[in-house]
């Protein structure tokens, strides 16, 4: 499958697909392939609904993956393969809508006290205050903190796109204590 993987992120990085997308794809598609020990040129529709209901029945995986899977496999089809996709018979799952649990204020407090490291202190109050990924904490540079407006500029976030989040009172002052230390 090697030529086929090649041609599938050649077509994922035209269309600018971020490196994990296509990391994640590639391995869906071979997953798929070894399921039958066949390239996936000489399998279709059958051998994906099968190998979509192995994942939910056996594999047990989450909603989320299994369209994740789906997600993939269509792509490869339609898109390095040129081939149709009967959407009305490979259907997505319904995912269920969770709530997220989420921490007290005094448990958040309590993972602040015990963090003794100033640096993950740091990371861990900006993560948490402005709502942001660990990958855009590890970004930010000094000229994304705007003490003045009270805000972060988050630059090529999820999506490769650019936002803004709230800044702390206190997130701006640890990490001005950290800025000082370092």
């Amino acid at each position: 499958m090697s030529e086929l993987r090649e041609r599938l992120k050649i077509d994922m990085e035209l269309r600018g697909y971020s490196p994990g997308s296509i990391k994640a794809y590639t391995n869906n598609v071979s997953n798929f392939a070894k399921f039958y020990n066949k390239s996936p040129e000489f399998l279709g529709e059958k051998e994906i609904l099968n190998y979509l209901h192995y994942c939910i029945t056996k594999k047990k995986l989450c909603e989320c993956t299994v369209n994740y899977i789906n997600s993939s496999l269509k792509f490869f089809y339609t898109k390095t393969l040129d081939r149709n996709w009967n959407s009305n018979k490979i259907v997505r799952l319904k995912e269920r809508k969770r709530l997220p649990s989420i921490l007290s204020p005094k448990e958040v407090k309590s993972i602040f006290d015990v963090t003794e490291n100033l640096k993950h202190k740091a990371i861990l109050m900006t993560v948490y205050s402005a709502g942001l990924r660990v990958s855009e904490v590890c970004n930010l540079k000094i000229k994304d903190i705007d003490s003045k407006n009270m805000q972060i500029l988050i630059r090529q976030g999820k999506g490769k796109k650019d936002r803004y989040s709230l800044l702390s009172k206190v997130n701006l002052e640890v990490l001005r204590e950290y800025w000082k230390r370092y």
